[in-house]
């Protein structure tokens, strides 16, 4: 894998780090700042539902993590693909059910690291 593809991967790593953080820890908190389409009084009532949504988003960073730390390139590419195919399922799911914006901030970040990845 190239540099730009690393950084590209570790930056979708980073960002899914953040949704878990957001949906795990700080639902009540900072995501209401963050999900301004969700009614305020709906945080209390869906902590459990965010948080286990924001385990998800940490499986899908510990995967391009993972991606990143193994050395065979072709297994390292494969791990990548997956992962970042998952994003991006994810992110389209989330763009025609949730908000278009999801589309943006996850989907386009996946297709750029697939693009990347595989060329």
């Amino acid at each position: 894998m190239n540099i730009l593809t690393q950084l590209v991967i570790g930056l979708i790593a980073l960002l899914h780090l953040y949704i878990l953080w957001l949906e795990m820890f700080a639902w009540t908190t900072r995501a209401k700042k963050v999900f301004k389409a969700i009614p305020e009084d709906q945080f209390e009532k869906t902590k459990v539902l965010a948080a286990n949504q924001g385990l998800y988003n940490g499986f899908l960073a510990a995967g391009l993590i993972w991606s990143l730390c193994i050395n065979e390139t072709n297994w390292s590419k494969n791990v990548a693909l997956f992962f970042l195919g998952c994003v991006l399922v994810a992110g389209l799911y989330g763009a025609m059910t949730a908000s278009k914006r999801i589309f943006f901030v996850q989907a386009v970040p996946a297709i750029l690291g697939l693009l990347s990845l595989l060329f």
